[in-house]
């Protein structure tokens, strides 16, 4: 059995300084927010962002040089190219949620310091599970992350429906958990270690290995675990409800910034610890492409309420992020990154226009909500619009793009009938999208009375920089592109 060196670095505490201090800021909201009245709960609201801001910028002067990593406590932290990208887009993300969400959260009386502080809890588990080096790691950052998101879902007391969410959601995702856990048990079983790079030099899939089948299971364990954290079909029942029960501001952050997070956990344990065992789970995660192609798109054509219609969207999005695994090198693994950053910032768009047209009382939920839009807002109907086209691929847009770059990593990696899947699907897809910007622009309004929009003007501001965004990245996306081609040493 091989056990890690007890040895301690005290420059290790300088790696995790960004993670420490969002820590330690989360700790001092926590202690300032018991003294605050709910009149005064913007202060935790500025707190929050100012604390996400700060560990973003430790994030980025920390980064490591092109092609190094550095690793911190014998392995079982890791801070490289990868977790510095996925780090900052998660802080981002999770910067949205906290302004979409403020005044929708303040309408409702849900604006409370708990709100604030699972979403900074969360964030921490994110970025640990980005950078973990080890199997404890992994774990650890994955609890904190979904213990933090099952009291966010069930964060509405008052509502049936988010509290039959998050029980589905505590339900289904504590029995992932355990699978993952058992797999990676199986897996400690058949190497004796539990940190990942270990883990990818010894494990042993030839004929005449004795672990064979210990390590073939674990790796099944594994990919169902993953499936399931993804929302990847046939594991994503408890995508719609979750989507549908929860408040939209917690819905965005589960639709968000876990997807960053579900995809750093991905690449650490399939090409960070069973990379040897490659041409097996690229086999599974192109059936659950496929799979996910599929039920998501059309199931969603059957949706009349907007958030579930997004949920089964995910679904198919998911898969579209798999197809870049299923490449299996660092190309492959960069235009994935690259997919899942343009889902999460056309996700950030759609769910804030949710929001925006959401009141105390009326969540604007269905797509007859957004009928006539154009004729009451016309410039928030165009940013709407931008979202939806953008989901759907239509060029020059910025989900466009992402969708080509895994296709042709698809393409590269030999695996033509997943590419013919994925754009039979894609079409498919294009009805439901098309069908939310059809009913805002040629269906009748049914209030005629002009839009009334929230007072909160940072709100309107950032919505609408996060949709012009969306044309931006479209028309000049080659430097996020090399960014994420750079995080794994690819060339482009």
């Amino acid at each position: 059995m091989i056990m890690p060196e007890s040895t301690f670095n005290p420059s290790d505490l300088w790696t995790l300084l960004p993670e420490l201090f969002l820590l330690g800021a989360t700790c001092a909201i926590l202690l300032i927010d018991l003294f605050l009245k709910p009149s005064q709960r913007d202060i935790t609201h500025l707190l929050s962002l100012l604390a996400l801001l700060g560990a973003g910028v430790l994030v980025w002067t920390g980064a490591p040089a092109v092609g190094q990593g550095v690793a911190a406590f014998n392995g079982m932290f890791l801070r490289d190219g990868m977790a510095t990208v996925l780090k900052l887009f998660v802080l981002l993300m999770t910067g949205l949620v906290a302004v979409y969400g403020r005044g929708y959260m303040r309408e409702r009386k849900l604006q409370v310091g708990e709100f604030y502080l699972l979403l900074l809890f969360a964030t921490l588990g994110m970025m640990l599970l980005v950078s973990a080096g080890s199997l404890v790691t992994v774990y650890v950052g994955l609890e904190l992350l979904t213990l933090s998101s099952y009291a966010l879902v069930a964060l509405n007391r008052d509502s049936s429906i988010s509290s039959e969410a998050a029980i589905k959601y505590f339900v289904l995702g504590a029995m992932a958990s355990g699978l993952l856990l058992y797999g990676m048990s199986m897996i400690y079983g058949a190497t004796g270690t539990l940190d990942l790079a270990k883990i990818h030099a010894i494990a042993d899939f030839s004929a005449n290995s004795p672990h064979r089948t210990l390590l073939a299971f674990g790796l099944v364990f594994l990919v169902v675990g993953i499936g399931f954290k993804l929302g990847a079909a046939p594991f994503h029942m408890w995508l719609p409800d979750v989507y549908q029960g929860a408040p939209t501001a917690i819905t965005l952050f589960i639709g968000s910034s876990s997807k960053l997070a579900a995809f750093g956990m991905t690449y650490r344990l399939l090409e960070g610890a069973m990379g040897g065992m490659q041409p097996h789970w690229t086999l599974m995660l192109g059936v659950l492409a496929a799979l996910s192609l599929a039920i998501g798109n059309v199931f969603a054509i059957a949706q009349s309420n907007l958030k579930r219609m997004l949920a089964y969207s995910t679904i198919s999005h998911v898969g579209f992020l798999l197809l870049g695994f299923v490449n299996g090198t660092a190309v492959g693994y960069a235009a994935a990154m690259f997919y899942t950053i343009s889902y999460v910032l056309m996700a950030g768009v759609a769910f804030g226009m949710i929001m925006l047209l959401a009141r105390a009382g009326f969540e604007a939920e269905e797509i007859d909500d957004f009928k006539g839009l154009n004729r009451r807002n016309p410039w928030y109907a165009g940013v709407m619009a931008l979202a939806m086209f953008s989901l759907a691929g239509v060029p020059p847009l910025f989900g466009f793009f992402a969708k080509l770059m895994v296709l042709k990593a698809v393409i590269d990696a030999g695996q033509m009938w997943l590419a013919i899947v994925a754009i039979v699907f894609a079409i498919v897809g294009l009805y439901y999208y098309l069908r939310v910007v059809k009913v805002m622009y040629f269906d009748a309004p049914q209030d005629d009375t002009p839009l009334a929009l929230p007072g909160d003007r940072a709100f309107r501001w950032v919505l609408s920089a996060n949709g012009l965004a969306l044309l931006a990245l479209g028309i000049g996306w080659s430097p996020l592109l090399e960014w994420c081609y750079r995080a794994f040493g690819a060339q482009g």
